[in-house]
């Protein structure tokens, strides 16, 4: 082949190498920010219905616990992860609670159950279960149509109203439904009500915790409203129906008015002398103390 020929092929190859290359950098330079942007906009989109998430988990199935900050963190355009840091008002004394590091991509968003679940102390005299961070002790809710419990039904109002200069919150599990009003006739003065138990899961408990949900809401100054609330919140949580428990509580409630809806149990808040007017009381089938605090001058109780 003539050599003249043959430096023109190299050099028209070396053109198209150079045109390959040039518009590879092209398309690289327009594709990266479409890339970028849709990235975070997928990111976005799961990172806020993970918040949404959470709050809504908060309200209806996190008995006496508040969100103190959630945050996003880790953020990148493929994912990241938001932080929950929360808190138990006991009477007035806020005591730390577990916070929940949950994550979230494109695609998926995953809520740190790992933390919501309580860890399960168990030895040859004492079951209870805790919170894995602070291990603080988690108040046990009895369900009035679960007859049998692995370590039976506890009734723990003795031992706390003997507790000196302390506050506590103690989930009160009753005997049969009741209502709200039916409720606060039962219920002193000097203690707060700060969470109602409205429905969990019936499974066997009898071999062991089944690290079930209860579903609940903190009836705050408006019980009414709270409970309206409470609803939206247990619809939008549950949106896709796959929830039984939660799609079962709607059917028969969701139309009823507050007054007349039935409530299996209350996690209670006070000092501790306050919870002996408990002792004893037929409505009450089993009670659980959770996270306690010392009273100290500079920190007034509320009751």
């Amino acid at each position: 082949m003539d050599t003249s020929l043959k430096d023109a092929l190299k050099k028209a190859k070396r053109k198209q190498l150079l045109k390959i290359v040039i518009t590879s950098i092209i398309v690289v330079l327009i594709l990266l920010p479409i890339l970028y942007k849709t990235g975070n906009y997928f990111a976005a989109k799961s990172s806020t219905r993970l918040h949404d998430q959470l709050f809504l988990h908060n309200a209806i199935a996190e008995p006496n616990i508040q969100i103190d900050s959630q945050v996003t963190s880790n953020s990148s355009m493929f994912g990241g992860n938001i932080v929950t840091n929360r808190s138990k008002n006991i009477n007035g004394y806020l005591v730390q609670w577990s916070t929940l590091t949950s994550s979230y991509d494109w695609l998926r968003s995953q809520i740190d159950y790992n933390e919501l679940v309580p860890g399960f102390y168990w030895s040859d005299t004492e079951f209870y279960e805790y919170d894995k961070q602070t291990k603080n002790k988690v108040a046990t809710f009895y369900h009035p149509s679960i007859q049998k419990y692995h370590d039976g039904v506890q009734n723990e109002l003795g031992e706390i109203s003997q507790m000196k200069n302390q506050v506590a919150e103690v989930a009160v599990s009753f005997d049969q439904p009741y209502t709200f009003q039916e409720i606060q006739a039962k219920i002193p003065d000097n203690l707060n009500i700060v969470w109602l138990y409205m429905t969990s899961p019936i499974v066997d408990e009898s071999k062991g915790p089944a690290g079930i949900e209860v579903y609940g809401f903190n009836p705050s100054d408006s019980p009414k409203e709270a409970y309206k609330s409470f609803i939206e919140a247990l619809e939008k949580y549950d949106a896709n129906g796959f929830n039984e428990t939660i799609q079962e509580f709607l059917n028969s409630n969701k139309n009823k008015k507050f007054d007349e809806v039935k409530i299996l149990g209350i996690m209670l808040t006070g000092q501790t002398q306050n919870f002996k007017a408990l002792e004893n009381q037929d409505f009450i089938r089993g009670s659980s103390v959770g996270a306690t605090a010392q009273i100290v001058p500079y920190i007034k109780p509320e009751k």
